[in-house]
């Protein structure tokens, strides 16, 4: 019994000795004074390029895009082309029944030769009033009779041609042919559907000119479109090949308004080369026009403009435009001997990442502190760890 109290007392006393070592290491942890490359995260000021952009997103389209439509109503009866077929202007697409409108031309010729029958009898009518009358055989309002009834017969027979060139050019419009060479990039009808040209013309085909030439339709905010002009580079992404960046340029900044919910945006055209026809129609376009560029610039971290430190001997008393960094002035933090050294610098534009230092007192590999360590309590900041005494 005496051996095992014996044991048992130095286990205790070696599981304190060892509690009380782990605790002075985490009081020496805690407590010992470190450097600030230890307290503070640095990135170096570096000379560089600064791009700044403005963003939104817009839909790729073809430059022009033809609806195709049938102005006689009918029956589809044959299709030539499919989707995504490359027609030629005049190229036929699509063929009507062309029974009925045969059958009125038909009718309508009937009509002219009846007229220019009735026109021929007219004329020789007033051929032989007009000898009466020189001989005084008739009366002056038989002569008039025979001269008006020439006049109406070449009136009906002018109606009657005008109604058979009509339905002439109604039969050759049941042939569809397409206005443009392009590519067809949508059908809406098939075999057997009848279509109806009665209130508005109805759409067969959508035909786009040239795939190789598109553009994108973009809405920027009221607050971005002071900054953009025709002519300025765009770079933009689509979902389809999101490792790839496309070049393009402003084409247009329309002054038509659009107003949603309070919100008002503007449509900018951005021309697009689409030489290898890989864009296609719909796509959605993450688009980012250049509205700055500088090139070989000294620039820091925006990290670095936004670092305050928390020890008031440190943080001198700013002017609440020198916080911002957007394009006024601002300070940053450069760690100098193992301390905090305020720099007062002018700022440039920006990208979202780095800002252009225009001017200050900072130079290419000055460590400027863009936040503090992982897991570092700030300098002079008390300790919030305490110790739990058994």
């Amino acid at each position: 019994m005496n051996i095992g109290k014996r044991f048992f007392s130095k286990a205790t006393a070696w599981a304190l000795l060892m509690a009380a070592l782990v605790a002075a290491a985490v009081l020496w942890w805690v407590l010992a004074p470190r450097g600030a490359q230890q307290l503070y995260r640095t990135a170096p000021a570096k000379v560089g390029d600064v791009t700044q952009t403005v963003s939104a997103n817009g839909t790729l389209n073809p430059v022009v895009l033809v609806s195709v439509g049938t102005q006689v109503s009918g029956t589809v009866m044959k299709l030539r082309v499919d989707y995504n077929d490359r027609v030629k202007a005049g190229q036929v697409l699509a063929e009507l029944d062309p029974a009925l409108l045969q059958a009125q031309v038909r009718q309508d010729e009937a009509n002219m030769n009846s007229a220019r029958a009735m026109l021929e009898l007219a004329e020789a009518n007033e051929a032989r009033s007009r000898t009466l009358y020189q001989q005084e055989f008739i009366s002056r309002q038989d002569y008039d009779t025979a001269v008006q009834a020439r006049k109406s017969g070449r009136a009906q027979l002018d109606q009657v041609s005008a109604q058979l060139a009509k339905d002439r050019t109604n039969l050759n419009n049941t042939v569809i042919r397409s206005p443009v060479s392009g590519v067809v990039v949508d059908r809406t009808v098939d075999v057997g559907q009848t279509v109806a040209a009665s209130f508005q013309t109805p759409t067969l085909f959508r035909i786009a000119q040239d795939l190789r030439n598109m553009q994108i339709d973009s809405s920027f905010a009221e607050a971005d479109i002071g900054s953009i002009k025709v002519g300025q580079p765009v770079v933009f992404t689509v979902d389809a090949f999101p490792d790839r960046t496309f070049s393009a340029s402003v084409k247009q900044v329309r002054l038509n308004a659009t107003v949603q919910q309070n919100v008002v945006t503007y449509d900018v055209v951005v021309a697009v080369s689409n030489p290898e026809e890989i864009l296609m129609p719909g796509m959605t376009a993450y688009v980012n026009v250049v509205i700055a560029q500088r090139k070989s610039v000294l620039r820091v971290p925006n990290a670095a403009l936004r670092f305050r430190p928390e020890t008031a001997e440190a943080a001198p008393k700013r002017k609440p435009q020198e916080e911002r960094g957007d394009g006024s002035r601002a300070t940053v933090y450069v760690l100098a001997q193992s301390r905090l050294v305020a720099r007062s610098i002018r700022t440039g534009i920006s990208d979202g990442r780095y800002t252009e230092v225009v001017s200050g007192d900072l130079k290419d590999g000055d460590p400027v502190v863009v936040g503090t360590a992982l897991g570092a309590a700030a300098e002079g900041a008390p300790s919030t760890l305490r110790m739990r005494m058994f």
